[in-house]
């Protein structure tokens, strides 16, 4: 499980015009800290910065993550149409299990 956090819903825009294709495109990206580990499994000391692409809704507005920790989502995890493995970043809130009650 890799844990995501999000600190400020500042989002950044970048507008402009594909150098090939020629379309617009309107993206809008917003920071992330990544809790990565080493190759032998082990936490990193630091979470790492990185920044996501975000949805849009129906009116073309950014989908911002509120501050807080995540997940990253089971559909974040595509094969590409040349069959390597791609991410992109969706966050969930992670699944909080209760404990049971002490008698």
């Amino acid at each position: 499980m890799i844990k995501i956090s999000v600190t400020s819903t500042d989002t950044r825009n970048m507008r402009g015009n594909g150098k090939t294709s020629g379309k617009p495109y309107d993206l809008y990206f917003q920071t992330a800290y990544v809790h990565t580990f080493d190759r032998n499994g082990k936490l990193n000391p630091y979470p790492e910065k990185t920044e996501i692409i975000l949805d849009k809704d129906e009116q073309g507005n950014p989908l911002v993550y509120p501050a807080g920790d995540y997940i990253l989502a089971p559909s974040s995890i595509e094969v590409s149409r040349n069959g390597d493995i791609t991410v992109r970043p969706r966050l969930v809130k992670p699944q909080v299990t209760p404990k049971p009650a002490q008698v």
